[in-house]
């Protein structure tokens, strides 16, 4: 890597590692407001247009302590340590919260928080499930002119339609951006690690949109064109709401494989979809949330039109790949039902693929290299005898 490129990842690098420190720089810095964010599906253009800073909660470090005792034990890892970081007062930092999904682990985690911090705002918006029903569109859209509405009353001004079309068209510049470096890492130009592009998109989730968009920039005009190599393609497909341990994705590379693609939330999920410009911002949202099941379809929603498993074929076969590594967070309810289909569909298709089930305590590194090593070599054995 070369120096330029280095010192265009450090910040943003150091951002993804502690995200409350940058909030806390940010809120001292500016004398605004944070308002912390639940995945999947709160439209964050809406709070950056009051003049907040939407912050995507994301898992902390630290192992779950005083927190333990909050939330049942089959909760996923992120819903038991969000409860973990409320309970050490962690997540103070944030003057709001809103929550926009459905998983009912996840609302057990916002009700640790209401329990923990009860003199903070706490907006719960139900977004329709089903996307193919006739009055889907119009419930849609009341939600989010409902979410307007409250960012409204928490920040204490209107947000105008300027003002929302303005935040719009830039976390739409944000996302070309990060698509246009995953592209490059498609086609096989990237030098980036499958962590380092992590760290891109996790801090995007973090950070003020413009500091951003201006350091992609840099990020962008440092990089160079690295060839591809012998390395085996490998696709990532599944966490939905939050980061795969940085150790875990360093092991699956440094076994021999190099990751080309893949379908995480901290990763071309979370840019797959640009919000409309040019027409009601309002309007413009709601399409947004109806059209992201269609460029990546997700378990927890129902479009008949779409399924998880087709884009998956078809993005492993774009992408050159030629294996599949499923991430499955432990108890994540929607994954665990949804995977079936995935399984048969990439039999079917025979592309070879392997079901890793990770944690928020992570796992033994031997046991992933030992896993990722005999599928590499299943991968290679294959190549062989094929004519």
């Amino acid at each position: 890597m070369s120096e330029a490129l280095a010192s265009a990842l450090a910040p943003l690098a150091e951002v993804a590692e502690d995200p409350d420190a940058y909030v806390v720089r940010w809120k001292e810095r500016t004398g605004g407001k944070a308002v912390g964010v639940f995945p999947m599906n709160f439209p964050v253009e809406i709070a950056h247009a009051a003049g907040a800073l939407p912050v995507l909660i994301q898992e902390s470090r630290e192992p779950d302590s005083i927190g333990r005792n909050l939330l049942a034990e089959f909760y996923c890892g992120y819903t038991r340590n969000i409860a973990d970081s409320a309970a050490k007062g962690k997540l103070d930092i944030y003057d709001a919260f809103f929550n926009a999904d459905h998983c009912i682990q996840l609302l057990g985690a916002v009700d640790v928080i209401r329990s923990e911090s009860p003199e903070k705002p706490m907006f719960y918006g139900h977004l329709p499930t089903s996307l193919t029903d006739e009055w889907t569109p119009s419930e849609a859209r009341k939600m989010m002119q409902a979410f307007l509405d409250e960012v409204a009353e928490f920040a204490g001004a209107p947000i105008t339609p300027e003002a929302l079309a303005s935040s719009i068209a830039l976390f739409n510049e944000n996302r070309r951006l990060l698509r246009e470096l995953f592209a490059a890492r498609r086609a096989g130009d990237a030098c980036f690690t499958s962590e380092q592009m992590q760290i891109l998109v996790k801090s995007s989730m973090v950070m003020d949109k413009a500091e951003h968009t201006a350091a992609l920039r840099e990020v962008i005009a440092a990089a160079a064109v690295a060839a591809r190599d012998d390395r085996v393609r490998i696709y990532l497909s599944g966490h939905l709401c939050h980061a795969p341990k940085p150790e875990l994705l360093r092991t699956i590379e440094e076994c021999g494989a190099i990751v080309v693609d893949d379908d995480l939330f901290t990763g071309a999920r979370y840019i797959s979809t640009d919000v409309a410009e040019g027409i009601d911002p309002v309007e413009a949202i709601s399409r947004w949330y109806l059209q992201r099941d269609v460029s990546m379809p997700c378990p927890t929603r129902v479009k008949h039109e779409v399924d998880w498993e087709e884009q998956l074929v078809r993005s492993v076969r774009e992408s050159g790949a030629q294996g599949v590594i499923v991430l499955m967070v432990k108890f994540c309810e929607p994954h665990m039902l949804y995977y079936p289909e995935l399984r048969k569909k990439l039999d079917e298709q025979g592309i070879p693929h392997l079901l890793m089930e990770t944690e928020h305590e992570g796992l033994p590194a031997e046991t992933v290299r030992t896993r990722v090593e005999a599928l590499l070599e299943r991968i290679r054995r294959t190549q062989l005898v094929s004519p």
